[in-house]
């Protein structure tokens, strides 16, 4: 419910969270790192620091993190001895905090100790200078992408994301465990994480590291899911493409919508997500209406409106029923 869920966290994260989160897609080798990692990144973005290294620091971006690449170690390889050494530290007196060494680049000697002296890291990575910063974008993104979270459950039904949620008691997580027995996949089970996607204005659900591939079900206890119903039965991230909201019947008595015409929305980190309240009695199949509830979206999506239709064709049958009688014996 939205009085469970948190507000958004303020996305700041540290040059070790960097590290850390791009491990696999950035190859890094800290270099230089102690105390430096600790450092926040001031700004998610990746600069080339090509002018700097000439000398001229009007508008250089020292709060980005800065890439030694192909072209700059070019130049830097031009200069007498002595001097591209005396260009990279140039940067820590101009606020740089990191430095990047791209295409596997030997990082110059007598630089490890002017970045200790300035409490900024050294990196290098294998990676040519476009993929890096293909694969940092991502990884930047992830870092800094508001998050939140609900204290619902997220499934993806027919190819959906569903993200359920309710009072405690009304069968949450039962209900997820009937939708996977039915082929569906469980995101996450009672407690979901929510990053918003600024780029595509969409917000993703994903269990916490602890939780994730588990579930909770009462009488039964805790069941780790791709071991009981295979790998095929999670999902470690989805976009939430619908929330459902479970409420008691006593409680939605005169406010549903039965031909189903007003389209709903709820609001979660800026983002519209359609919305369907679905009421809880006993004896409802909660597993078969939220995947009617799914397909029925996905119909909606694709531009068939059942309602609309319905209402033509009562439309057709009443004018036809009302025009006049034509032929017979005085026609």
């Amino acid at each position: 419910m939205a009085d469970a869920a948190k507000e958004a966290e303020p996305r700041t994260f540290t040059l070790r969270d960097f590290v850390v989160a791009g491990r696999e897609r950035l190859h890094l080798d800290v270099v230089v790192g102690g105390d430096g990692l600790r450092h926040e990144v001031l700004e998610p973005m990746c600069n080339r620091p090509g002018l700097a290294l000439t000398g001229f620091y009007g508008c250089f971006a020292w709060r980005r993190l800065q890439v030694i690449g192909q072209a700059e170690q070019a130049y830097l390889e031009s200069l007498p001895s002595g001097e591209p050494l005396a260009r990279v530290k140039a940067l820590f007196d101009r606020g740089a905090y990191c430095i990047i060494f791209a295409n596997g680049m030997q990082v110059p000697d007598g630089l490890k100790s002017a970045a200790e002296a300035a409490g900024a890291a050294v990196m290098r990575t294998d990676l040519i200078t476009r993929e890096f910063f293909h694969q940092s974008t991502f990884v930047l993104e992830t870092l800094r992408a508001p998050t939140m979270r609900m204290y619902a459950t997220t499934v993806e039904v027919a190819g959906l994301g569903v993200l359920i949620e309710g009072a405690a008691g009304l069968g949450k997580s039962e209900t997820a465990l009937g939708l996977v027995k039915r082929g569906n996949a469980l995101v996450a089970d009672d407690f979901t994480c929510i990053r918003k996607d600024v780029a595509l204005n969409a917000i993703f659900a994903s269990a916490s590291e602890v939780t994730r591939n588990y579930m909770e079900i009462r009488g039964i206890g805790i069941i780790n899911v791709p071991k009981v119903f295979g790998v095929t039965a999670v999902r470690g991230e989805k976009r939430i493409d619908l929330v459902i909201s479970l409420r008691r019947m006593e409680d939605v008595n005169g406010e549903l919508d039965r031909t189903g015409q007003e389209r709903r929305t709820r609001t979660i980190l800026g983002v519209e997500v359609p919305q369907i309240t679905i009421p809880v009695s006993a004896g409802r199949d909660l597993v078969n209406l939220i995947e009617t509830a799914a397909q029925q979206y996905k119909l909606l999506a694709s531009g068939y409106d059942a309602v609309r239709d319905l209402d033509a064709r009562i439309c057709a049958r009443a004018e036809a029923a009302g025009a006049p009688q034509t032929g017979g014996p005085h026609g």
